[in-house]
């Protein structure tokens, strides 16, 4: 900062920083180093806020330390902050909102405790029950296992090496003894995020967000400041048997908001709605009487069901498995992961069913009921040359043995 050009500039009639500078220490007193004042913001420039100090003069601080992890300005003109006198120099008042830094750390870190200001800390190592946190850059401290996130799942192993807030929640034995959390700005944080997602989310959504965690019955997504449930029947058209397959922690999704309760603060998603529905144009892809390549995935003592393609499963009746005889399980004829070739016997996209038969019984029972069809005829055109039916059939056979 130049406040030699500055104080160029101001008229000759005018009070410059340096006279206002040396009548306020002279008047008021001088400002001890970790002095704590309440003041406001009277201007921000790209690099500095500064801060009306009353009948001591203007003050600043760095404008760094007023911003968010997005790197977004959390204050605007106007605001009063806390902020602690660091040092005098060249006419100007140096003061910082990270307390705990420069002469007088301790008396800083107990009126932090106090006053519940954050503090800037250093990851320093893992240790039983929680970690070791170097605050004012050398004063141990000690952050346990449940104050250090909002999760108890989360990777301890990431935390290692970073700086970050903390807020006092233990100081005794004149700061020897001192415990830190990081829990409560995190809840805070994540309480003026909802406050804004509030305004602005709608049921039905897309939004992206981050897989946080997986289990059984889904996955919880945050999307920003709000984590919900994204079940295992939302995340693909189809079947999902192990979700770890399919989603990781820590990957970016695109999700819809399938329901939003804010009371109670239960939040799902949908990952599926977020892709395009396989069954839009099921009827076009697989009329009736076509046949398909598919996998059986899936045994039922009613049936089999076959994938036809991504999010698109019909079933084999028990019925049409055991070309007119009768089983007791479709294991008897096809296992899962078979490969089979299918018929499409019915087609009902709106309830999302598909009735299929095997092929090569399909194709049997066709070459049947066409030789009847054909004896039929035979014997309405030609009866005393017909022969039997098992005759035409035989015929058939003979002429298919050839081939």
């Amino acid at each position: 900062m130049d406040t030699n050009n500055q104080a160029a500039q101001i008229p000759d009639n005018e009070e410059n920083f340096a006279d206002m500078f040396e009548k306020s220490f002279k008047k008021q007193g001088k400002l001890e180093t970790g002095q704590k004042v309440e003041t406001v913001i009277v201007k921000i420039s790209s690099e500095w806020i500064f801060l009306d100090l009353g009948g001591k003069g203007e003050g600043y601080l760095d404008k760094k330390e007023m911003l968010d992890e997005a790197g977004n300005l959390k204050v605007k003109e106007g605001d009063t902050v806390t902020a602690y006198f660091v040092s005098a120099g060249n006419n100007e008042m140096h003061f910082t909102t990270k307390i705990g830094s420069g002469p007088g750390k301790q008396s800083q870190l107990e009126d932090a405790w106090k006053s519940g200001m954050p503090v800037d800390g250093n990851v320093v190592k893992e240790m039983k029950g929680g970690f070791e946190i170097k605050i004012a850059g050398s004063v141990r401290a000690f952050c346990p296992f449940s104050q250090m996130g909002l999760r108890r799942d989360e990777q301890q192993a990431t935390y290692i090496g970073k700086t970050l807030s903390f807020n006092i929640i233990e100081f005794s034995e004149g700061g020897r003894n001192i415990v830190v959390s990081r829990r409560a700005i995190l809840e805070n944080e994540r309480r003026n995020k909802v406050a804004a997602l509030k305004e602005t989310l709608t049921e039905g959504a897309k939004v992206k967000g981050t897989v946080t965690s997986i289990q059984k019955f889904g996955a919880f997504v945050d999307i920003g400041g709000i984590e919900g449930l994204l079940p295992v029947s939302e995340i693909a058209w189809s079947r999902t048997e192990k979700v770890s397959d399919i989603l990781s922690v820590g990957q970016t999704v695109e999700v819809i908001i399938k329901k939003l309760d804010w009371d109670n603060r239960k939040f799902s998603f949908s990952l599926k709605d977020a892709m395009p529905d396989p069954w839009e144009r099921v009827v076009e892809a697989f009329p009736i009487g076509s046949f398909h390549s598919g996998t059986v995935s899936r045994l039922a003592p009613f049936g089999a069901f076959v994938t036809l393609k991504e999010g698109v499963d019909g079933l084999i009746h028990i019925s049409k498995l055991g070309a007119g005889k009768r089983i007791n399980h479709p294991r008897e004829v096809v296992k899962e992961g078979q490969a089979v070739e299918v018929k499409v016997e019915a087609v009902d996209a709106g309830q999302r069913k598909l009735s299929l038969s095997l092929a090569e019984i399909s194709r049997a029972e066709a070459e049947e009921a066409a030789t009847i069809k054909e004896y039929n005829q035979q014997a309405n055109e030609t009866p005393q040359n017909m022969g039997s039916l098992g005759d035409i059939l035989k015929a058939k056979m003979d002429k298919q043995e050839k081939k």
